[in-house]
């Protein structure tokens, strides 16, 4: 009886273990086969997915000058297969040498950003014709180009290193999965022109590639437009600046610095004027849905951002006619200029101010009338 009880018991524990094995084993494929799959699509950036709170982008930067490309490419295959969203490299990194848009440097960055699923902002001397830009290539999810920008600000010495150097014509936002993406590139930063286009078109994040650092001169676009800031330097510095101009990282590190950062896209700001009984409201009929994440009472400014998964703070503020701050600026500038009869952001004519230039060419016509002697009948 023993024997057979032992036989018995011994049995069970076989069978239990064959259960868990195949149990294991179910489990184990599964889970492989969900890692094998595509990968999931890209949030929609104005109905945020279940699981998700605001609109957040993974970014890494990468500051330094002066290394190899085969070094550089396995920093990126790393960043790459953690998750990156957003991969920026520094100013004509690889060297003043212009490059073709189909050589090897563009395929091995091209590559490394269809194998991850991400975007990388690749900055090369681009070789076009007997032409050649200081420029920013975005790469997309797929390892296509989604977008260019040329330097449109060259510094000095770059038309003395670089044989046929162009400056850049144009101030294109992207538009990506995750936002509205602007680049500009170093010397870029003193021209004030420059970044109001990119408020104007919309941009949510700017990248600035640069030799050098930036500091306040950054922080001060930051602040007149309202759209984040991420710098990739020479310098082993990067720096990150909010929505409000708030300087949110500050990363040194000698010989190569890497920075990650996840900002939250959908985070709005608001002056108070006309908007803040409105978003009292509106706070007092979301109360589990938005919240006030900053209020900056010198400035009279505050932004709002999403309590929970699958709040579009957008779409809510709209529903109380709250007006973001960067729109009200450019309300209030369109209608003072209509009542004015002209633009103060066009340069004035040196003889009259109160003369647009867009006027002069009529001006100079009437004086020229004014001192020619008339003609007799």
């Amino acid at each position: 009886m023993m024997a057979n009880s032992m036989v018995a018991r011994f049995g069970a524990v076989v069978a239990l273990t064959v259960v868990v094995a195949l149990l294991t084993a179910w489990i184990t494929a599964r889970s492989l086969v969900q890692q094998a799959g595509p990968p999931s699509p890209p949030p929609n950036k104005d109905i945020p997915p279940a699981k998700t709170v605001g609109r957040p982008v993974r970014i890494v930067s990468f500051s330094f000058h002066d290394r190899p490309v085969d070094e550089i490419a396995g920093l990126v295959d790393d960043e790459g297969a953690r998750g990156a969203d957003l991969i920026v490299l520094p100013e004509a990194w690889a060297g003043s040498e212009p490059v073709p848009m189909d050589g090897p440097l563009m395929r091995r960055f091209a590559a490394l950003a269809r194998k991850h699923h991400t975007y990388i902002v690749n900055c090369i001397f681009r070789q076009v014709g007997d032409k050649a830009y200081n420029s920013a290539v975005l790469i997309d999810r797929d390892g296509h180009v989604a977008g260019i920008y040329d330097k449109a600000f060259p510094y000095w010495s770059e038309f003395d290193s670089v044989k046929g150097l162009a400056v850049g014509a144009d101030v294109p936002v992207f538009e990506t999965d995750f936002g509205k993406l602007g680049i500009a590139i170093c010397f870029d930063v003193n021209f004030p022109e420059l970044w109001s286009q990119l408020a104007d078109h919309q941009a949510e994040i700017v990248v600035w590639p640069s030799a050098y650092c930036g500091g306040s001169s950054l922080q001060a676009h930051a602040i007149n437009h309202h759209y984040y800031i991420v710098t990739s330097t020479w310098r082993g510095q990067t720096l990150v600046y909010d929505v409000t101009g708030e300087q949110l990282v500050n990363s040194t590190r000698e010989g190569l610095n890497t920075t990650r950062v996840a900002l939250d896209l959908a985070r709005r700001v608001y002056h108070a004027n006309f908007n803040w009984t409105k978003a009292q409201k509106m706070l007092q009929d979301y109360p589990d849905d938005v919240v006030v994440d900053k209020y900056l009472d010198q400035e009279q400014w505050f932004v709002l951002k999403a309590k929970r998964p699958g709040v579009s703070v957008p779409s809510i503020a709209e529903k109380y006619g709250l007006e973001e701050l960067r729109d009200y600026v450019a309300r209030s500038r369109t209608e003072m200029d209509r009542r004015r009869g002209f633009s103060l952001t066009v340069p004035q004519s040196e003889t009259d101010k109160s003369i647009s230039m867009r006027d002069l060419p009529v001006r100079l016509n009437t004086a020229v009338d004014d001192i020619t002697p008339s003609k007799k009948p």
